[in-house]
């Protein structure tokens, strides 16, 4: 008997990736077209998880699959900072976070059309105080595109941040400790 076929709800390459870090190739990958607006007075964590959610639901699955659905934001205070639409938003939130400590949020949920399991992991990052001159070569390198808060951890803003406190790839976009664990219980064994 064969065990469950993960689906991915996700078209980020770097989760994708993470996964594979654990030994786990998904079935299918399956990207969603969702509304990623935060409601009016919604907090990170509860928007972070509303978007998870959405992801997972917004996945149709066939007897056997399990989808794996994620979002990760940063917030700054009660502040969600997304993805960047433009140079100058992007520029806007790296000033926002420079020299400051914010908290990163990913969201997971792991399960079927019956059952399915959540968990957030939270942690915190400092970003050191940025130069003009870092600012512009970090807008200039693109890497801020599609990334929360404008800035990849995994990639060339690694040289701005001294401390962090938390899971590297929870950062980054899945944490996977919690990933796996969560895999287990549906029946997906890492490794």
């Amino acid at each position: 008997m064969t065990g469950p076929r993960l689906v991915l709800a996700s078209a980020s390459p770097r989760r994708e990736q993470l996964l594979q870090q654990i030994g786990i190739k998904p079935y299918a990958i399956r990207s969603t077209n969702i509304d990623e607006s935060p409601h009016v007075g919604e907090l990170p964590r509860a928007y972070c998880r509303r978007m998870a959610e959405t992801k997972a639901r917004s996945v149709k699955l066939e007897e056997g699959e399990v989808v794996l659905a994620a979002d990760t934001i940063v917030a700054l205070g009660r502040r969600i900072l997304g993805k960047p639409g433009n140079e100058e938003m992007a520029e806007k939130y790296l000033r926002m976070l420079s020299g400051r400590r914010h908290k990163v949020i990913t969201a997971i949920i792991v399960g079927d059309e019956d059952v399915r399991r959540k968990r957030d992991v939270v942690s915190t990052v400092k970003l050191k105080r940025l130069s003009d001159a870092e600012i512009r070569e970090y807008i200039a390198s693109g890497e801020w595109r599609g990334k929360a808060g404008a800035y990849g951890i995994q990639g060339l803003a690694e040289a701005y941040v001294p401390w962090i406190s938390g899971s590297f790839s929870g950062i980054v976009g899945l944490p996977l400790a919690e990933t796996a664990a969560l895999l287990r219980t549906a029946g997906i064994r890492p490794g």
